[in-house]
């Protein structure tokens, strides 16, 4: 009689800590989602602000080649530290 009860009641918990992971893992998502737009709207906007005080002094090619360097720096800095952090 205790039995069936106990199964009721450890499905319920059970099926309570599964829908507190799956909330979990969807907030992380979205948290994650909403930092990867923020970076890129934050890198849009400091490319743009640097172009536009590096055309003031360069011409237009010399300021783009300067923000691609600064990109790629930046993008093989990343790659490194990512590739030390995994091993």
């Amino acid at each position: 009689m205790i039995g069936p009860l106990l199964r009721v009641a450890a499905s319920a918990a059970a099926a309570r800590s599964l829908r507190t992971a799956a909330h979990d893992a969807a907030a992380r998502a979205l948290l994650a989602l909403g930092a990867a737009a923020a970076i890129a709207v934050a890198a849009v906007c400091l490319s743009c602000s640097a172009y536009i005080l590096l055309a003031r002094n360069l011409d237009a090619a010399g300021a783009w080649a300067i923000l691609g360097g600064f990109w790629g720096l930046a993008g093989l800095v990343y790659f490194i530290a990512a590739r030390r952090r995994r091993g």
